[in-house]
């Protein structure tokens, strides 16, 4: 059991960490711990690609690189709903985040994250924010199947 001194630290620390959030050096008004739990971690911040890994039923995980597009703290990937990650993804939304190489080589640690399909009506601002980082996402007539878009979530 905790004492009521005990209590009131805690109480004072997640109300100063709640007050005074730190971005890239600078205080950010208004934000909350959750916001700071949820965002991108600094090793996938700015990265090509990430290594994706999804589980297979029996627990085993299987990597795929990919591309993917940030926003408000989440990350967002696409593919087509035929391809393995899809499928697996139903099955299991936990998932493990890296930084990795276009061949799929590890650069950095893996990070924890929840996946979740999204529905077709957040379709468009998802595939926005992979156009804006790569320009190939923008050519029609190779993306023509892709027709799944994942939201990643850490924290």
């Amino acid at each position: 059991m905790q004492t009521v001194g005990a209590k009131m630290a805690k109480v004072e620390l997640l109300s100063a960490a709640k007050a005074i959030c730190l971005r890239d050096g600078r205080q950010v008004a208004g934000a909350t711990m959750k916001s700071m739990a949820s965002s991108v971690p600094a090793s996938i911040h700015g990265q090509k690609y990430i290594s994706l890994t999804t589980f297979r039923k029996s627990g085993a995980g299987v990597a795929t690189p990919v591309w993917f597009g940030e926003e408000d703290g989440k990350l967002y990937v696409m593919t087509r709903s035929d391809l393995g990650k899809a499928k697996r993804i139903r099955n299991n939304p936990q998932v493990r985040v890296a930084p990795c190489t276009i061949r799929g080589t590890v650069t950095g640690a893996e990070i924890a994250a929840m996946a979740r399909i999204l529905p077709p009506e957040e379709h468009t601002r998802a595939r926005q924010t992979i156009n804006r980082k790569y320009w190939m996402a923008r050519l029609p007539w190779i993306w023509a199947r892709t027709d799944t878009y994942f939201e990643i979530k850490f924290g």
